[in-house]
């Protein structure tokens, strides 16, 4: 049974910083290229970061110098580290892993960013 579980997820300030986790169980971790990406409510989701397996990563623009994505093979767990935040950043946030020709997806966590 593959799961993908993301914990971090809370309300903070704008300029304030959350630090999203997902662990991974039931897949070999360490050869999927992982990934976070969002939701807005009356919006589509969107790719926020990746990771492949060989730690080379990718942000969307609206991110970069803001937020890294990093992972923890040991562990089985991917983060997304969120500095500066903006009231735009507020979405629910997925995990997800991706090994061809399979792709796995979190529940979510939800992030607000308000004054």
């Amino acid at each position: 049974q593959v799961q993908l579980v993301e914990s971090g997820g809370g309300s903070v300030q704008p300029g304030g910083s959350l630090r999203l986790s997902c662990a991974a169980s039931g897949i070999r971790f360490v050869i999927n290229t992982m990934g976070w990406y969002r939701q807005a409510p009356g919006k589509q989701r969107e790719l926020v970061a990746t990771i492949t397996s060989g730690d080379q990563t990718n942000y969307a623009d609206s991110v970069k110098g803001r937020f890294t994505i990093s992972r923890d093979n040991a562990k089985n767990t991917v983060y997304l580290q969120m500095n500066s935040l903006k009231p735009e950043d507020t979405a629910v946030y997925y995990c997800n892993g991706n090994i061809r020709p399979y792709e796995y997806w979190g529940q979510g966590t939800q992030v607000t960013v308000s004054s």
